[in-house]
């Protein structure tokens, strides 16, 4: 055979044979054109076809033209992206990746859009969004190495404020101007901090929208006194749209995305929220965080977490609950559940039973750091009042492996220590667990556990010190050390049936193992479930007790109260709805 006839051959073979990883293709349409003013709302949509089978999942990346590239939603099912550039104008470029999971095969695209000034004359301009309570006030450009907020004033004079925004030379600055009531005339202007001083812009007169929230009716049972500190509540409903009122329950700021609770607030106008769906897959397990304006900042999926665990031969998450936070160094704190099917060991022959894992992420939401309860803690200890998870019942995350799980821990809520450590509320083993992270180097041994037949004796003339259930543990200071928590009291109730939930503040010796009860506020109500706590400005604690029984027949209620550091009540708020935590802040931009 001839060497001319041998490439014929050679050619037919790969001109008509199939291709051994046939090509994925894309294409990215935004459903504005470029340019457009900023925070003007982009649908990205990708459009992607591959002739082997497999699911394709997609990740979008975003950042101006000269910058890093950031991820905005990591890979999962959702080929969709509404995005926005709200700090200033210039060129943006967005990506998306597609991989068949099947094959492995990837590829990618991108895209460039421009967003130009709001602010195309000498002064501001204001422009409405669509959030109702969301305006974008707009300046042209600051000098470099000065500051800028946007102040605004009420009828009544009460005074709020963005945060403090460095200016950057040569572009416009913008920010998302909300926390003002509904219907109401206002006066704002922007302030300019320099060296030499404070700068004032003209005054603008705004009067804000109508918002049809349906919200349940709010109750001031008790007056707060005036004048108002961190007169903003933040809450995380249950039931209804997550929402921010004022002391009075004057709503000032909503969100309508689909979380299933909001987590925290992260500064500068930015939350956490986790939307859980028992019923669905853990593609669809998500953690986000979102802006004022409702759009996304950054994703993730229980999937997409789980890839990289089984990579570093840990085993994978079933999705995310009760907690997410953002780190000083801007790593992301986040908390979720995984399951064992363990055989005698929580009860006779196999049993379903689902553990927690403590995951940081990093700023692109790949994981640095792990922690999983059965590898740290003893599983042959069972929930303490013997809790178990159906489909869809009782707050479980999701689990797929029997029809009924052991809920055995029900960690609740996550809180990095002054001293680099990471404090974790087990809610059915009844213990406050501070673990060794020390910022990331740490082996994840449980140094301390705090609560009944735990490591701290109780120096108390209280017939029974030892919260149970409790939520929201947060660390207030390394020396003395001491922290705040929600105890919610149901092993407590379980022996006396007229016990009421408390608001705790617990000091600690770690040396010794002693802990000294300053505070143990009665707080007249019992909530089983939920609750918040936190150390207000004026010395005063808040305490969020967010499922009370209502009236007979009726929905539970929650109660946003405030205390003195005796413990007695200074505000009552009662709201007809039930709220997974409330936070009592500021303005929306400060945390």
């Amino acid at each position: 055979m001839g060497l001319k006839t041998v490439r014929l051959l050679l050619f037919a073979i790969f001109a008509f044979a199939p291709a051994a990883f046939p090509a994925i293709s894309v294409d990215l349409s935004a459903s504005l054109s470029s340019p457009a003013p900023v925070g003007s709302v982009v649908t990205w949509t990708a459009r992607a076809t591959d002739t082997a089978p497999g699911t394709l999942w997609y990740r979008f990346r975003g950042w101006r033209i000269g910058l890093d590239p950031r991820v905005i939603v990591d890979y999962g099912p959702k080929n969709t992206l509404d995005w926005t550039a709200g700090d200033h104008e210039g060129w943006f470029e967005i990506e998306v990746s597609v991989r068949n999971l099947v094959t492995g095969e990837q590829t990618s695209t991108s895209a460039y859009f421009e967003f130009t000034p709001l602010a195309t004359g000498d002064g501001p301009a204001l422009t409405p969004t669509a959030n109702p309570f969301v305006w974008i006030y707009s300046t042209p450009p600051c000098p470099s190495g000065s500051q800028m907020r946007v102040e605004f004033r009420s009828p009544a004079g009460l005074v709020g404020s963005t945060d403090s925004r460095s200016c950057v030379e040569g572009v416009s600055m913008n920010f998302y101007l909300t926390g003002m009531r509904a219907e109401t005339a206002y006066t704002l202007r922007h302030v300019i901090e320099t060296k030499g001083g404070q700068l004032f812009g003209p005054e603008l007169a705004l009067t804000t929208k109508a918002a049809d929230l349906n919200l349940a009716p709010y109750t001031v049972v008790k007056p707060a006194p005036l004048p108002w500190v961190n007169g903003i509540l933040l809450q995380s409903c249950l039931a209804q749209t997550t929402v921010a009122t004022d002391l009075a329950g004057n709503p000032v700021w909503a969100y309508w995305g689909d979380i299933s609770f909001l987590t925290s607030p992260s500064g500068a106008g930015r939350f956490l929220g986790i939307h859980w769906d028992t019923t669905a897959p853990p593609s669809q397990q998500v953690v986000r965080e979102f802006d004022l304006a409702g759009i996304t900042i950054q994703e993730t999926n229980a999937a997409r977490v789980s890839e990289q665990l089984i990579r570093m031969g840990i085993r994978p998450i079933t999705g995310f609950h009760h907690e997410a936070k953002r780190l000083p160094n801007g790593d992301l704190l986040v908390l979720a559940s995984t399951e064992q099917i363990l055989t005698d060991v929580q009860g006779p022959g196999p049993v379903d039973v689902i553990g927690d894992t403590i995951l940081v992420l990093d700023r692109n939401l790949q994981v640095l750091w792990v922690w999983d309860s059965f590898d740290h803690l003893d599983v042959r200890r069972k929930a303490v009042m013997g809790e178990t998870c159906t489909p869809g019942g009782g707050g479980c995350p999701p689990f797929y492996l029997a029809p009924v799980a052991n809920d055995w821990v029900h960690g609740n809520s996550l809180e990095l220590t002054v001293d680099g450590n990471i404090l974790y509320s087990v809610r059915h083993q009844n213990w406050v667990i501070k673990i060794d992270y020390r910022n990331g180097q740490g082996s994840g041994n449980v140094l301390w556990r705090l609560g009944k037949d735990g490591d701290f004796s109780y120096l108390s003339s209280d017939p029974y010190p030892w919260f149970s259930h409790q939520h929201d543990a947060r660390h207030l200071s390394s020396w003395p050390y001491k922290l705040t928590l929600f105890d919610n009291g149901n092993t407590r109730r379980s022996i006396d049936p007229g016990a009421h939930s408390r608001g705790q503040v617990i000091q600690l010796d770690e040396a010794n193992r002693t802990a000294v009860l300053l505070l143990n506020a009665g707080l007249g109500v019992y909530s089983p479930a939920v609750g918040s706590a936190q150390l207000l400005p004026n010395g005063n604690y808040h305490f969020d007790a967010g499922f009370v029984a209502g009236p007979a027949g009726g929905s539970n209620v929650s109660h946003a109260f405030e205390v003195d550091s005796t413990g007695s009540l200074v505000y009552d708020l009662q709201v007809d709805t039930p709220e997974y935590r409330a936070f009592r802040m500021k303005d929306l931009y400060t945390w």
